[in-house]
Parts: structure tokens; C-alpha cells; sequence
């Protein structure tokens, strides 16, 4: 059974910094792609960054130069660096496996930015 359980989140004050780690309960070349969604109440869902098994990554263009998805192949997980957060990033934030059959979701981490 694929899981995917994201850590890291918490309260941090505007313009901090705050790190997310997703770890995958199989390889993580399992997926075509991983990545992180975000929902802020009463938002619908949005995609925040992804990272392809090849290592392309693509950005929302709220969070592009401030935030990092990266991957760890040797531990199966994918993180994001957050960086200059803005109250505008609070969220729940998911990890998500992409692949050919369907997509694999965590249970969310919030973070909360305080102005």
C-alpha cells in the first residue's frame, strides 16, 4: 500500500523560512512525478511545485523564487524549501505521487505564517 507522510510544518512569522519533507512508503520513481498542493480555507486546492522522476520542476508563480522542491532518490522523499513566507502561504499543504493509474495524496501538514 503506497503512503506518502508529510512532515514539517508549523507556525512561522513572515518572512521566515520553514522546510517540508514528504516520505514515500515505496520508491519514489514509482510516480512520473511528486509534488505539493496546498488549500487554504475556503480555497480550492492549488498546486504549489512539482518535481518530474527526471528532475523538471515547475512552480506556481505565487511561490516561484522563494520556494525549492527537491528529491531524495537514495531516501524516497521530496521537500520543500520555503522561504520569505507571506500570511498568504497558510495552508494545508499535501504531498502527492503522480502516476499512470492515479494520484497517491499524504494527510496534509499546516503551516501558518504570522503577520
Amino acid at each position: 500500500q503506497v503512503q506518502l507522510v508529510e512532515s514539517g510544518g508549523g507556525v512561522v512569522e513572515a518572512g521566515g523560512s520553514l522546510g517540508l519533507s514528504c516520505a514515500a512508503s515505496v520508491s519514489i520513481f514509482s510516480f512520473n512525478a511528486m509534488g505539493w498542493y496546498r488549500q487554504a480555507p475556503g480555497k480550492q486546492r492549488e498546486l504549489v511545485a512539482q518535481i518530474t522522476s527526471g528532475g523538471s520542476t515547475n512552480y506556481a508563480a505565487s511561490v516561484k523564487g522563494r520556494f525549492t522542491i527537491s528529491r531524495d532518490n537514495a531516501k524516497d522523499t521530496v521537500n520543500l524549501q520555503m522561504t520569505s513566507l507571506k500570511p498568504e502561504d497558510t495552508a494545508v499543504y499535501y504531498c502527492v505521487g503522480v502516476s499512470v493509474f492515479k494520484n497517491y495524496w499524504g494527510q496534509g501538514t499546516q503551516v501558518t505564517v504570522s503577520s
